[in-house]
């Protein structure tokens, strides 16, 4: 079975520990953990015309810029998924400054950004024109780690995406 290791970036609380848990486990919870270091899961899921694959999911501790430890997790990864939280504009910019940082080390991976917590955007602090309006919007998917939207559509289309 092919392995693909895949690992989420983003700034500190924009929820990409609960995404992957409502990934993987199908749950949701309201707890707050920070995630220190790295945690790694699995989850293997059928693709179409490629069959099974292995996914292994690297949860990267919450930075706005890339330690020299964070590039070490980076390495071997088949692409990554950029978290940013809809309600703190903050998080994008940081999340636009760690793409480059992770595309520089990994050489433009494959990767998909993930506008987090639509459940919440009536309070929003990005616009969904931001989307729109963005060169590549096919980049950008809304999703929400409360409700399931998009995020067991975003992890196998990046695992389609990569090889």
């Amino acid at each position: 079975m092919e392995l693909r290791k895949i690992c989420l970036i983003g700034d500190f609380a924009v929820g990409k520990t609960s995404l992957v848990r409502r990934f993987v486990s199908d749950i949701y919870s309201i707890d707050y953990l920070t995630t220190i270091g790295v945690k790694v899961e699995t989850r293997i899921v059928e693709l179409p015309r490629k069959g099974a694959v292995k996914l292994v999911i690297w949860d990267m501790a919450g930075s706005n810029s890339l330690s020299t430890v964070a590039k070490n997790y980076l390495q071997g990864a088949s692409g990554y998924l950029l978290v940013v939280d809809g309600t703190r504009k903050e998080t994008l910019e940081s999340a636009l400054h760690l793409k480059t940082q992770v595309d520089t080390v990994l050489q433009s991976p494959p990767s998909f950004g993930l506008l987090n917590k639509c459940d919440l955007k009536n309070e929003w602090d990005i616009s969904e024109s931001f989307v729109q309006t963005q060169p590549d919007a096919d980049y950008w998917r809304l999703s929400s780690a409360l409700s399931g939207e998009a995020v067991e559509q975003a992890f196998v289309d990046l695992a389609l995406a990569t090889r």
